[in-house]
């Protein structure tokens, strides 16, 4: 590198994670091409349910990073005023169905010392009115009072303009985007319609089509990704602001007064066609928007405005992928469940490891290299890495 030829990343993928990474590289002098195969935000980011959490059992070190990452997330609203549309922290209540007890985890966050308030029916009441009491567990409900919702297209509108006012560029409807790998190391991608650009790094941060990409260069990913859907209703008055999970139902908010559902158990009824498109089932739909209006306050008639249905990315143990894809040198990924409440720090910390060369010790237990045995990194990976030399 010299003075007048910073490091050139190409960043495939414009959901939260792609978007988050570009920006905080662009922030820190990287020459950032942002390339996406259609419009931002129109993957698992355009459809998630966006809970921003470190709810529930977690290793040490992911419960850790989800910490972080709700921390990045109230530094972004002290720093972005107009964010109270679209990021808020008005917390969530979680209950146990029927044969089901979450005692016990509640007993794991309080320990841990989350945010965690056990209620009954006549506290949910008072804390949550926009819920039905009613709907509760005979046992009770966890009200994590810090806990809230992201809504991801309006975040990643305010990443692109932030890393374009940083001179990143970003190109969109760019096809089928391929990474360029020669003699063992990427050095750049090609657009659909052929063209290449030559790049000195290459991030990967394509929701559930990393491992099918990877697959494609010859590195396995361990996968659990499903096919999903939510269903988006029309605004819904008087506005709901509490963050649900229930046994049968997801609830969140969104900024102009509509609301995301979905539930384990409708997205296990979407069909796989044998084109590899998805079909939802209309009684999947109507059962979210009944179970929806049967835990909120009022009993409001929900209408479904639109269903969105994708694969929802989960790596094989349930845990994040981040970091060098070795044996390939100079190519990175991104490959999580949670994107949601991941995708500020990801992006950060991927940021800085490209820039600096020096791996980040909060992503030591993400590594892809922990599917390998002996869970080492290859030497074309971390020790691989240059820093970036801003003009």
């Amino acid at each position: 590198m010299t003075n007048s030829q910073p490091l050139h990343v190409v960043v495939i993928g414009a959901g939260i994670l792609g978007t988050s990474t570009a920006a905080h590289l662009a922030r820190s002098g990287a020459r950032v091409t942002l390339v996406t195969s259609g419009k931002p935000a129109d993957g698992a980011s355009g459809r998630s349910i966006a809970w921003l959490n470190s709810s529930g059992a977690r290793s040490t070190e992911y419960r850790y990073l989800r910490l972080i990452g709700l921390d990045r997330y109230r530094t972004w609203r002290e720093r972005h005023p107009d964010s109270a549309s679209y990021l808020r922290f008005d917390g969530a209540l979680k209950w146990g169905g029927e044969d089901e007890s979450f005692r016990d985890t509640f007993d794991y966050e309080r320990a841990g010392g989350y945010d965690s308030l056990w209620l009954d029916r006549e506290q949910v009441a008072a804390l949550t009115p926009d819920v039905d009491a009613d709907a509760v567990s005979d046992e009770g409900a966890i009200f994590n009072r810090g806990e809230g919702w992201v809504n991801l297209p309006d975040l990643i509108d305010a990443l692109l303009s932030e890393a374009s006012a940083d001179g990143a560029e970003v190109i969109e409807n760019a096809g089928d985007v391929r990474v360029d790998v020669r003699d063992g190391a990427a050095v750049g991608v090609t657009l659909g319609d052929g063209t290449g650009l030559a790049a000195d790094r290459v991030v990967l941060a394509t929701g559930g089509d990393v491992p099918a990409q990877l697959a494609a260069l010859g590195v396995t990913v361990p996968d659990a990704t499903p096919a999903a859907f939510v269903v988006v209703t029309q605004p819904v008055e008087p506005r709901v602001k509490t963050v649900l999970n229930t046994p049968r139902v997801a609830v969140r908010p969104m900024p102009d007064g509509r609301l995301v559902l979905d539930a384990d158990w409708a997205e296990k009824s979407v069909v796989v066609e044998p084109d590899g498109s998805l079909t939802v089932p209309d009684e999947s739909v109507r059962g979210l928007l009944e179970e929806g209006s049967r835990v909120l306050a009022g009993h409001p008639a929900l209408v479904a405005e639109r269903v969105a249905a994708g694969l929802k990315p989960i790596p094989g143990d349930g845990e994040p992928v981040v970091g060098p894809v070795s044996p390939i040198a100079n190519l990175f990924t991104l490959f999580t469940h949670s994107g949601a409440t991941l995708g500020l720090i990801l992006g950060e910390l991927l940021a800085e490891e490209i820039v600096t060369g020096k791996p980040s010790p909060v992503l030591d237990a993400f590594r892809l290299e922990r599917f390998t045995s002996g869970g080492e990194l290859a030497e074309v990976g971390i020790g691989a890495w240059a820093p970036v030399i801003s003009s």
